[in-house]
């Protein structure tokens, strides 16, 4: 019983070794290449993911590869634009095999491993790359740093680089696309500045703020002088307007007051005593105490003598007319004590 099971046991072990050898899978994000002494034949690709069947080795090989993208970082490298400046530019590819034949028979020198033949290829890319990365010429310094609304030509940059790197040879007259390698995306993910050239920038950034600096005071002088001229003549055209209307006031007042003036030049006396009345009304309209002496202005009127004063004064001569600068006067004929000596008398 022990030896049957010992031979089971070999047996599993040597069906399992046979199918170890003799088959390979290929998954759904892997390109198969089945060999036959290290050559390809016609069906040697195998792109469908699965189960396959094959000789041992070293009848026949499969080397497998991924077939997503690969990303390939370049150094920095330093490249002039198209008005002499001098850039430092780092970019990057993405790549993925495309032809697993054509891939296999370039790089499989390289080694058995996949990822040998990845290494070597990742050099050729770089290196066309590096290469292509020579259209920089092609544009100016404040075209890839743009303050315009249209703003910078990078992508353009990017794009122009991916074609020449398409159509670039890597070694000899070879090109990626026949080395079964297809290049998916370029990027340029750093510019650097050396310091000349940084010093120029900023001399050329000054230099344009401070004549933008320049367009905006100009444009402000402009816009203020504007301003204070409208004003100016605003102001102007008010005060004019304001004496000519206080003239207008003034002559209408001096018009409506000239038959009172008149009507008071004629018995100054009474116009003073009407005056005198009207104070008094306006100082004792409320209930106030007041002691004063009855000489002051105003206040004669409350004297026992103020109806005497007034029957005694004669009546003054009106005047004739208006003193030519337009003045009016009263101009009694008597002073109160005059009339007084008189009414003594």
């Amino acid at each position: 019983m022990r030896k049957f099971i010992v031979v089971i046991l070999a047996l599993f072990f040597v069906a399992a070794m046979v199918a170890y050898m003799c088959t390979y899978t290929v998954r759904f994000t892997e390109i198969a290449v089945l060999t036959t002494f290290g050559r390809a034949g016609d069906n040697a690709i195998k792109t469908e993911p699965g189960l396959y069947t094959k000789l041992p080795y070293p009848v026949q090989n499969v080397t497998t590869y991924d077939r997503r993208v690969r990303f390939v970082q370049t150094r920095s490298e330093t490249q002039q634009t198209a008005d002499a400046r001098q850039i430092i530019v780092e970019a990057f590819a993405t790549w993925r095999v495309k032809d697993p034949l054509k891939f296999f028979q370039r790089f499989s020198n390289a080694g058995d491993r996949a990822e040998d033949q990845f290494r070597r290829a990742e050099e050729n890319i770089r290196d066309s790359l590096r290469s292509a990365l020579g259209v920089t010429s092609r544009f100016r310094m404040d075209q890839l740093f743009s303050i315009d609304d249209k703003g910078s030509k990078i992508p353009e940059l990017e794009t122009q680089v991916l074609e020449v790197l398409r159509s670039a040879s890597a070694g000899g007259q070879t090109t990626l696309g026949d080395l079964g390698i297809e290049a998916v995306n370029v990027g340029i993910n750093r510019i650097l500045l050396p310091e000349d050239t940084t010093n120029k920038t900023m001399d050329a950034m000054i230099q344009n703020r401070q004549k933008l600096v320049r367009e905006l005071e100009s444009q402000g002088d402009s816009r203020a002088a504007a301003i204070r001229s409208k004003a100016m003549s605003d102001a102007q055209r008010i005060q004019a307007f304001a004496r000519r209307r206080a003239d207008e006031i003034r002559a209408q007042g001096d018009s409506e007051a000239r038959q009172y003036f008149e009507q008071m030049n004629e018995s100054p006396e009474l116009a003073v005593f009407l005056r005198n009345v009207d104070f008094i009304k306006n100082t004792l309209s409320k209930r106030t105490t007041l002691v004063l002496p009855d000489s002051l202005p105003g206040f004669d009127m409350l004297s026992l003598t103020a109806m005497d004063k007034l029957r005694a004064a004669p009546v003054g001569k009106p005047s004739s007319s208006l003193p030519a600068d337009g003045t009016l006067k009263l101009i009694p004929s008597e002073t109160p004590k005059a009339a007084v000596a008189e009414a003594n008398r």
